[in-house]
């Protein structure tokens, strides 16, 4: 890219929900751009564990007491055919997918399990349950959702972006009203979405103050077994299993970022306890946005702002998150609405538990000594684990050369 290009909608951000926002919109008839800082798929994409699911923990009796049954039905509808959506897909992209039971196991709470499954079938689903799952974790059983799915994300991302317009290693500097300034050049659009992870614009809208991050850690084995699922603890510091072809990839040991955890070591020992004969081939962390009340933050980034949206905080559930995401802003902007614009409004209310733990956060860190974050100023914490110096309060990294790694900052540090 170089000079200026007009188009109808600029994308910021060419993550998978980024690319498939681009292509929602070019299979509607409305011309898209897509502007990405490094190469597609080589941020929160590329780390991704790739599970497609509308089981998201015990995520529907948690909404459901929160915002009651309709909301709770809303967010399995949208997030059932966000599923349904990769289905379609994957007949004619190769991705490596494959239909899987999803599975969320309790090490100690069955009540919790049978209340969830009782509004499983509340919204018309026929709950699975396992009274001993086959996972090396000593539980009380655990609540199956069947057609579900995992793939590799990379292979389908490659495939969608083929005949899009997108430009890489173009870093957006700024965004204006109908522009997006980059480093190489302006694109004039009538319309922007910020699929950036974290939403560059963020003290606008709060995001700042809506939106933590966390580090969480995986481990492919080989010569482990092989669980037949999908499994996710419904307790946060719990262990995550699915399988790639010949690897078992077990997750776990997450944290806030900024703040100390188990990490790679977590995982290490669960591993050689669990499964002696294995072998570690890799092991890599992700970062996630997580919001308020643990559904995302989609549509128009602040109440007066027509023709700015955001996709953010999909609380480790990124797959079926994107998805949503590049449903509803395609219709919000092909159509003018969305079915399910209110449901994931980020203008939604913010008063939540949460909110007062990340301002108390900020707050702490912002009077702390250190090197501090160029995005707003908090004292940076030194990761020992994976040698960078993270933003505990908005999640911010930067490696030991103080090379931006993760945002919302924008831009380095010096060391020394």
């Amino acid at each position: 890219m170089s000079g200026s290009i007009d188009t109808d909608t600029a994308v910021v951000g060419g993550g998978l929900a980024g690319v498939l926002c681009a292509y929602m919109l070019k299979e509607r008839g409305v011309d898209a751009v897509v502007v990405e800082a490094k190469r597609i798929g080589s941020g929160a994409t590329c780390d991704t564990t790739a599970k497609i699911t509308a089981q998201h923990g015990l995520a529907y009796s948690r909404i459901e007491k929160e915002y009651g049954f309709k909301t709770a039905k809303a967010y399995l509808s949208a997030n059932q055919e966000a599923v349904d959506e990769y289905r379609r897909l994957a007949r004619s992209v190769p991705c490596d997918f494959e239909e899987k039971t999803a599975y969320v196991y309790s090490r100690s709470n069955r009540g919790k399990l049978e209340e969830e499954a009782g509004l499983y079938r509340r919204m018309g689903i026929e709950p699975v349950f396992l009274e001993h799952p086959p996972i090396p974790v000593d539980t009380v059983g655990a609540l199956g959702m069947e057609r579900q799915a995992q793939f590799h994300p990379l292979k389908f991302l490659t495939a969608i972006a083929d005949g899009l317009k997108i430009y890489e290693d173009t870093f957006a500097a700024e965004i204006r009203p109908g522009e997006v300034v980059t480093e190489k050049g302006v694109v004039h659009a009538r319309n922007i979405i910020l699929a950036t992870h974290y939403p560059m614009v963020n003290a606008r809208g709060l995001y700042f103050m809506k939106l933590c991050q966390h580090r969480s850690y995986v481990l492919a084995l080989t010569g482990a077994q092989d669980p037949e699922g999908m499994y996710l603890d419904e307790q946060e510091g719990g262990l995550s299993f699915r399988t790639y072809k010949e690897y078992l990839l077990l997750g776990g040991g997450g944290h806030r970022t900024g703040e100390s955890g188990g990490g790679w070591a977590e995982l290490r020992r669960a591993a050689a306890a669990a499964y002696p004969h294995a072998k570690e081939r890799y092991a890599w962390a992700a970062q996630d946005c997580v919001s308020l009340d643990a559904m995302p933050y989609i549509g128009r980034h602040r109440r007066n702002s027509r023709d700015l949206f955001v996709a953010t905080g999909f609380n480790k559930w990124g797959m079926t998150g994107s998805m949503v995401a590049a449903r509803l802003l395609s219709d919000l902007i092909a159509e003018g609405s969305s079915r399910y614009e209110a449901l994931f409004d980020p203008s939604r209310s913010m008063l939540h538990p949460r909110l007062f733990l990340n301002v108390g956060q900020a707050a702490l860190h912002l009077f702390s000594f250190g090197k501090r974050c160029p995005h707003m100023g908090c004292a940076l914490k030194w990761n020992p684990v994976e040698c960078t110096w993270d933003c505990p309060c908005h999640g911010s990294r930067f490696d030991r050369n103080g090379k931006l790694i993760d945002n919302p900052a924008k831009r380095g540090i010096k060391i020394g």
